[in-house]
C-alpha cells in the first residue's frame, strides 16, 4: 500500500478534547496507510510545501485564531487536490473571525438550543447511495444538536430537525444540515456536526460515517 500523508491539526477550546478525539482516528488512517503528523496550532497552514505534500488535513480547533496567510494557505492547498475533514466545533466554529474560512467550509455553527438535548440525525433519502452513509439510515443521541448557517454548495448527506415547542422563539420546525461534504477546487471537504462527546464519536453510525468521511475527502 502506497503511504499518504494526513496531517492533524487540533487545539483551540479544551471542551471538545481535542488530542483524545483525534487519537481515536490515528489508528485508523495509519490502517489505512497514512502517515500522521500532528500540529497542534494553524501554524502549518502557511507552509505551502508540507499542505502540498499531503493528502488529508484532518482538523479538530474550536474556535481559536488563525491569521488570513494561514486560512488562504489552506484553502489554497484544497483548492489543488489537499482533502479536509473534521467533525463538530473542531470544523465548523471555528476562526469564527475569518470569512475565508466560512468560505471554503460552507458552514458556520450558530447554536444549540437547550444543551444536551435527544434529537434525531437522518441520512437524506436520496443520498442514501453515497458512500459515506451508505446503510446508515437514522440514529439518535443525546448531545449538542448543532444549528448551522450553510449554504446551496454543500452536498447534505444528513440532517437533524428542531421542534417547536412553547418556549422556542422560532415558530416553525428547522430541517438543518448535520453532515455535508463540499467540493472546493479540486480538493474534497468533509464535515460532521457530531462529536461534542467522545461517546458521540463512539457511536457505531457516526464512527463508521466519520471513518468514512476521512477517507473521501482524502486525495
Amino acid at each position: 500500500m502506497d503511504t499518504r500523508k494526513a496531517l492533524i491539526v487540533r487545539g483551540g477550546w479544551e471542551g471538545h478534547s481535542p488530542v483524545e478525539a483525534t487519537e481515536r482516528f490515528i489508528p485508523f488512517l495509519e490502517e489505512h496507510g497514512y502517515a500522521v503528523e500532528v500540529h497542534e496550532s494553524p501554524e502549518v497552514y502557511a507552509d505551502a510545501g508540507k499542505l502540498a505534500a499531503t493528502d488529508l488535513v484532518v482538523q479538530c480547533y474550536t474556535q481559536g485564531l488563525a491569521t488570513d496567510e494561514q486560512v488562504r494557505g489552506l484553502s489554497a492547498a484544497v483548492a489543488e487536490g489537499t482533502g479536509l475533514a473534521g467533525w463538530h466545533g473542531g470544523i465548523c466554529d471555528s476562526f469564527r473571525g475569518s470569512p475565508d474560512y466560512l468560505h471554503l467550509t460552507g458552514g458556520q455553527w450558530a447554536a444549540h438550543p437547550g444543551g444536551f438535548v435527544e434529537h434525531e440525525v437522518a441520512v437524506v433519502p436520496e443520498r442514501r447511495g453515497h458512500r459515506i452513509v451508505e446503510g446508515l439510515d437514522r440514529w439518535e443521541l443525546n448531545t449538542e444538536q448543532y444549528w448551522v448557517l450553510t449554504d446551496e454548495l454543500n452536498d447534505v448527506l444528513a440532517t437533524t430537525t428542531f421542534g417547536v415547542r412553547d418556549e422556542t422563539p422560532w415558530r416553525e420546525e428547522l430541517t438543518c444540515p448535520a453532515v455535508w461534504t463540499r467540493q472546493w477546487g479540486r480538493g474534497r471537504v468533509f464535515v460532521s456536526t457530531i462529536g461534542h462527546k467522545l461517546e458521540d464519536l463512539d457511536h457505531p453510525d457516526v464512527r463508521t460515517l466519520t471513518e468514512r468521511g476521512l477517507l473521501w475527502a482524502s486525495r
